[in-house]
């Protein structure tokens, strides 16, 4: 049977056999306390999810474990259905090597992003692929349209796995810390806020489905799967800054997702661009390095707006303004960097968006020479700034690797609950 840490609203009873032919039912493990065996059979999974196939001796070499050991884990593992075998690799002295890998089949998570201006609802397999995705764009997100879409859309993907629905372990949920905030900015009324802002929208999930449900703040889902599968297997301590509609950021120390008091750690669209003055306060981060005010620019001057998201955003005629943004962006997001630094001694930063590769090169580019225009004095030096590896799939990526990471892998630390 295949057993997990995660506590569903009705738990299946742990005697209960497999439907005869179908995929194994997930059964309840360790949901009180992870015990010794249960952690090095994570160990193992987080070796080959990060590794990628390995053979056995492989295996205990990467994990520290003996391969007596090695070989209990793999067989129990195995009759959870979570492993693949591969072709033996031959041509070696001794009996061929058989490569052991994830079984893509053994669990499966689905991860909702509520945005702004579109959602996402991703189904991801047990190596972290998307297996299918559905996208809603909208202007602003209407409740009473939004809430139905969301259950209709959930169990379409649930339904379309057939007799592998049963492997599911969960539901992550990413959506802005406040959906409904800087409304004025969008041209929302405050009611319309105010609705967003009330709601608990983990809990609203949770009513539509029997399977556990986790709640990240969007841009922290998103540094998760960046942690999880991008610059974090090589960077150990960073902050994350995504550029969409808004930019919003996470923070990674010693490779755990750090969330804050109030799970708002790394709310860099909030930071002071200057000092306050009497009755008068300073512009936040968000009014210069959001894509919201490179699109008002386009708009100024009659453009689609939408080019701020795609290729056309560094061609002719959105280019000279697209220019005029990045700079000022940049500016703004060294501002951010130098503080984040001060406070973090980091090791880099990891800058990703929702727009074209092109414009986040640039962008990127642009924050370093405005941080060589800082007194660095006091502090180590300029960290450095890298790409992420994701893009606009980050936040529902991160969400769906919620619920997967809190069943499969060996520290729980690293990952936002409800």
């Amino acid at each position: 049977m295949l057993e997990t840490d995660a506590a569903p609203s009705s738990p299946a009873d742990p005697g209960e056999p497999a439907h005869a032919g179908g995929p194994a039912r997930l059964r309840q493990r360790g949901s009180n306390h992870v015990g010794l065996r249960q952690f090095n059979e994570r160990v193992v999974l987080q070796a080959l999810r990060t590794h990628g196939s390995l053979a056995k001796a492989e295996m205990a070499r990467v994990t520290g474990l003996t391969a007596q050991t090695i070989g209990l884990i793999t067989a129990r593992l195995d009759e959870d259905q979570l492993l693949r075998r591969e072709a033996p690799v031959r041509g070696r002295v001794g009996q061929p090597s058989v490569p052991i890998g994830l079984n893509p089949d053994g669990a499966f998570a689905i991860g909702i992003k509520i945005g702004r201006r579109s959602a996402d609802w991703l189904l991801v397999d047990f190596t972290g692929h998307v297996r299918e995705r559905v996208v809603l764009d909208y202007a602003f997100p209407d409740i009473d349209v939004l809430l139905p879409a969301i259950r209709r859309h959930l169990n379409q993907l649930l339904d379309g796995l057939g007799p592998l629905r049963s492997r599911v372990v969960g539901v992550g949920v990413a959506a802005p810390f406040q959906l409904g905030g800087w409304h004025r900015m969008l041209g929302l009324t405050e009611a319309q806020s105010q609705a967003w802002n009330n709601i608990d929208l983990g809990e609203q999930v949770q009513q539509m489905t029997d399977l556990p449900v986790s709640f990240a703040k969007d841009t922290s889902a998103a540094c998760v799967a960046e942690l999880l599968q991008g610059r974090g297997h090589d960077i150990p301590s960073f902050l994350y800054l995504f550029m969409d509609t808004f930019v919003g950021g996470g923070l990674v120390i010693n490779s755990h997702l750090h969330r804050g008091l109030h799970g708002n750690a790394g709310a860099v669209a909030s930071l002071p661009l200057a000092p306050a003055q009497p009755g008068q306060a300073p512009a936040q981060l968000i009014s210069q390095a959001s894509l919201w005010e490179l699109e008002q620019r386009f708009r100024a001057h009659g453009l689609d707006p939408m080019a701020a998201y795609d290729k056309r955003v560094l061609q002719a005629p959105w280019l000279s303004h697209s220019r005029a943004w990045i700079d000022s962006a940049a500016g703004a997001l060294a501002h951010c960097i130098v503080s984040a630094t001060a406070f973090l001694d980091l090791d880099a930063m990891v800058i990703d968006g929702a727009c074209a590769p092109e414009l986040l090169q640039a962008l990127c580019e642009g924050a370093r020479r405005a941080l060589a225009d800082y007194n660095w004095e006091g502090l180590h030096q300029p960290p450095r700034l890298e790409l992420g590896s994701i893009g606009s799939d980050a936040r529902a990526l991160g969400g769906a690797l919620l619920p997967l990471h809190a069943c499969f892998a060996p520290d729980h630390e690293i990952f936002l609950k409800a």
